[in-house]
């Protein structure tokens, strides 16, 4: 059973880091694209970043570039995003999702497994 499993949310304030982690079971990570995303209320999902399978290029928001890094281990199934110099617009819940299909970044729907999502609160 195709599983994923985010953790690392939490409450930081603004200037401050978080790791978040994305740990999935059932497949091999190493043939998914991940996606991380986030939603704050009122607002519609949107892309933060992404990691091909294969190659592992990497994609950012223009929102993150410079503060995000994502990456994935293979070998442990998980996939990572650090989050630095965190600001109050960083508040959401944040998602990881994977699919086979996939090359780079895709909308939400493209997406054919998601974790359950995980608080990120910056404030002061």
């Amino acid at each position: 059973q195709l599983q994923l499993v985010v953790s690392g949310g939490g409450s930081v304030q603004p200037g401050g880091s978080l790791t978040l982690s994305c740990v999935v079971s059932g497949f091999t990570l190493d043939y998914f694209s991940v996606g991380w995303f986030r939603q704050a209320p009122g607002k519609e999902r949107e892309v933060v970043s992404c990691i091909s399978r294969g190659d592992g290029s990497s994609y950012y928001a223009d929102s993150v570039k410079g503060r995000f890094t994502i990456s994935r281990d293979n070998v442990k199934n998980t996939a990572f995003l650090q989050m630095s110099t965190l600001n109050p617009e960083d508040t959401a819940v944040y998602y990881c999702a994977v699919d086979q299909r996939l090359y780079g970044c895709s909308a939400p729907p493209m997406y054919g497994f998601w974790g359950q999502g995980t608080q990120v609160t910056v404030s002061s």
